[in-house]
């Protein structure tokens, strides 16, 4: 497909989507051609053709690619509805599917169809992990022995926690692991490999919710490497933007410290000195992450049309649901949990 414009569908119009539909508007070789949601409404304030009926835009426009932008409970529905129509790439938001059951069946449907699913884990390409990755790469660090990730967003206290803006929070009886920490479990095996175990403590503090908001995970990646999980959503970090990287984290290894700080700078500091080296400058983009869901985006279409190599296809991001039961047995059991070998 070289060379050619892409035809680009969006089903979903709540809080999240505004940062897809805003990154396709700026992209020079895609076309917005139309946007479904139950909420037709919602679906005319994008400015683009508006459904209610997700068969009738697939059939309208005809669509090379397919962004869905729902909750989980919607995605097995609606790549289902996908394929039948023909679709033979489609994007879909995280968490994927509603269990690792439904996601293993759902991407083998795709595998038979000859369709690719891509699915929308964008904190990996958020511009901070993909400097620390690079300083990884370099051996900056010389060898690494740990890194801890603290979860900070603040937005969790008090009987309007998530309403505001994505109230089916509140009903999800997997909360902080299922919809929130995913992002560190595939951050983490993007920068340090696939673990090789887990163990995990999870607790729910806030009573109006359905599900756990925070807990530790413990992941034990190859070499040894440790990384944790130090996640409270009631909690705050230092910064401006509680959103922006939503908390703190350390790499650290034998040749030094590589530290995220709340306001998207990366800075590293050589082991035995108390000097600090900016990687990475502090974040100013206004929207949310980084720019990470354009990044996410830009990279699909140049998968599509220029061939790359694709990141987070639903076969390899079945790892990243394999991990995650394994977290949930193992607060449950209390128990380290080991991994096979993927």
């Amino acid at each position: 497909m070289t060379g050619t414009t892409l035809r680009v569908a969006c089903v979903g119009a709540g809080y999240f989507s505004q940062f897809h539909y805003g990154s396709w508007a700026r992209m020079d070789r895609v076309a917005l051609v139309g946007s479904c949601n139950r909420d037709l409404e919602k679906a005319k304030a994008t400015g683009l053709p508006a459904y209610s009926d997700l068969h009738q835009m697939l059939a309208e426009q005809a669509p090379d690619l397919l962004d869905i932008i729902l909750p989980p409970v919607a995605h097995a529905g609606t790549i289902r509805t996908a394929l039948a129509a023909g679709l033979k790439w489609i994007i879909c938001q995280k968490p994927f599917c509603r269990d690792l059951k439904e996601a293993q069946q759902i991407t083998k449907e795709a595998e038979a169809a000859g369709a690719t699913i891509i699915v929308h884990e964008n904190f990996r390409f958020q511009p901070w992990y993909r400097t620390i990755k690079q300083a990884l790469a370099r051996g900056d660090l010389g060898e690494v022995h740990q890194a801890t990730f603290r979860l900070r967003p603040g937005d969790g206290q008090g009987p309007d926690a998530y309403l505001a803006r994505q109230p089916y929070f509140q009903r999800m009886e997997r909360f902080l692991v299922h919809e929130t920490a995913v992002h560190w479990v595939d951050t983490f095996r993007y920068l340090l490999g696939d673990p090789v175990s887990v163990y995990a403590d999870l607790r729910r503090i806030n009573p109006v919710i359905a599900g756990e908001d925070a807990g530790h995970i413990l992941f034990e990646h190859p070499g040894g490497i440790r990384a944790l999980f130090d996640g409270n959503r009631h909690l705050d970090h230092d910064a401006d933007n509680q959103r922006r990287t939503m908390g703190e984290a350390l790499f650290e290894g034998t040749l030094g410290t590589i530290e995220l700080r709340g306001d998207g700078a990366v800075r590293f500091r050589a082991f035995g000195t108390s000097d600090w080296t900016t990687l990475l400058a502090p974040d100013k983009w206004d929207g949310f992450g980084g720019d990470c869901v354009h990044a996410l985006q830009s990279h699909v279409i140049a998968g599509i049309l220029d061939g790359a190599p694709l990141e987070n296809r639903a076969q390899d991001y079945l790892v990243v649901e394999q991990i995650e039961a394994a977290i949930y047995a193992s607060a449950e059991l209390g128990q380290k949990q080991a991994l096979q070998e993927t």
